[in-house]
């Protein structure tokens, strides 16, 4: 258990985020939208703010990291303890494009703050949550005395994230040496919601693919040649039929070697979490929960692989009739993958199954996208252990376990480095990622300051 007094950090965190906000609120003036060229530059004083203020708030070793695309920002403090574990931090600087008529009350790109809550474009995804590692930091040395981190602090922070990472991974591999921890902190998540202080333990990975089948060099007639050549969506269909068995299982062959399969004391976890499936049906536009058989649908999203069709089409699809077979169809394809399973394995199992359910005469394409690889940490880990104990104490609560069902450049990190990967993030449901209106709630951002004020000193004592 860290010494860190739990008042101190509170006075101190108090204190001070008066400041905090109004430093926070500067960052957040600058669009810095990755996915427009022309916030490029935009993208390149936001890295340049956060490498200065990083140095102000006492980081010895703030730099610029180039990338063929945008910039991401380095950041270390060495402890002075010798034996202190390696922890690195991970989050983004881009954020996703706003415009007042897209529905905000307010100029995304000039935040205001009104009943308790701070609105701005990046308020939570993810500059919000980024920043209050510069005043945790700060609450941690105030309230132990100590003149350096009681852990050696590495902050990673990149400016594409909103743009897919295109760059990420050849970075993080690039700058392996420089990035090597014992543990990655990514902040760019959340809890279940304002009540209850989460952590989550894992994200699944993905792969993707997109499956052409051919048949007549054109679109033919029907009536002259239906039933006495291969119908390319007929073909299709069953394709797509044959990927689920009849408990809702993926139905590829080997898909499931590996998994990870969830122990009781998980499930009893994910159980004690207040879930609304009717509100989450809502949520979800939809009428009725699905997938395989014998899980929840908590379990379902986030611990089980799934497929998914995310689009299909093939022949006439416009008004009326056009009696023809046609000369091709497509579907994409989509695999959540969990802690167990390998990208490539998926990719080659699900190539093999495909072209077997291809009849003769049809020719067939398919083409995978890149994979992400899942992260887990286990729940005995005693850095996660670790991370639950600050929360409890910045909260003051039991703090629950969640999983992610996304995907995430986490993974990347974890594979790179060999480290495993700690989620802390105080985002609730309601901040509207990506919507119109995104807030941050502002009794939950310092929260967070003051759980990373705790976590340096339990991850030191946890990791020697």
């Amino acid at each position: 258990m860290s010494d860190t007094p739990d008042s101190a950090v509170r006075t101190y965190t108090e204190q001070h985020s008066g400041a905090f906000l109004d430093d926070l609120a500067e960052w957040l003036r600058i669009p810095s939208v990755s996915a427009q060229p022309e916030h490029q530059g935009d993208v390149r004083r936001s890295a340049e703010w956060l490498a200065g203020k990083l140095a102000e708030t006492g980081f010895p070793v703030t730099e610029i990291w180039e990338t063929p695309g945008a910039p991401a920002v380095f950041g270390e403090w060495p402890s002075e303890d010798p034996d202190a574990p390696v922890v690195l931090v991970y989050g983004h600087h881009d954020v996703q494009p706003a415009a007042r008529e897209d529905g905000w009350s307010t100029d995304p790109f000039d935040p205001v703050i009104r009943d308790g809550r701070m609105y701005g474009r990046g308020a939570a995804d993810d500059k919000g949550q980024v920043f209050f590692h510069t005043l945790g930091v700060r609450a941690h040395l105030a309230a132990t005395g100590r003149s350096t981190p009681a852990v050696h602090l590495k902050l990673l922070v990149e400016g594409e994230e909103e743009s897919g990472s295109p760059h990420f991974r050849a970075l993080a591999e690039e700058r392996a040496a420089r990035l090597e921890a014992d543990v990655v902190i990514v902040s760019d998540t959340g809890m279940w919601d304002e009540n209850t202080p989460t952590v989550c333990t894992g994200m699944r990975g993905l792969a993707e693919c997109e499956i052409e089948l051919s048949g007549p060099g054109q679109d033919i007639h029907s009536g002259s040649f239906g039933g006495a050549v291969p119908n390319p969506a007929t073909a299709l269909a069953r394709l797509v039929a044959a990927l689920h068995d009849t408990e809702g299982r993926v139905a590829v062959p080997g898909f499931y070697d590996g998994v990870a399969e969830l122990t009781e004391a998980e499930r009893d976890l994910f159980a004690e979490l207040p879930f609304d499936e009717a509100a989450w049906l809502r949520t979800a536009s939809s009428r009725a929960t699905a997938g395989e058989a014998g899980y929840s649908t908590l379990e379902r999203i986030w611990a089980r692989p799934t497929a998914e069709v995310n689009g299909i089409g093939g022949g006439y699809q416009g008004a009326g009739s056009k009696t023809v077979i046609p000369s091709s169809a497509l579907v994409k394809l989509s695999f959540r993958l969990v802690a167990g399973q390998d990208p490539e394995r998926i990719q080659e199992a699900v190539r093999t199954w495909a072209e077997a359910q291809v009849p003769a005469g049809v020719r067939h394409r398919i083409t995978f996208a890149p994979a992400t690889r899942p992260c887990l940490t286990p729940l005995g880990h005693p850095a996660l252990q670790a991370l639950a104990r600050a929360m409890g104490t910045a909260f003051g609560t039991k703090v629950l376990f969640t999983r992610e069902g996304g995907s995430g450049p986490a993974a990347d990190l974890q594979d790179v480095l060999g480290a495993p990967v700690l989620f802390l993030g105080i985002s609730v449901p309601s901040d509207g990622w990506h919507g119109p209106d995104e807030k941050v709630e502002l009794d939950l951002l310092l929260k967070g300051v003051e759980t990373t004020a705790h976590l340096w000193g339990e991850l030191a004592d946890a990791l020697r």
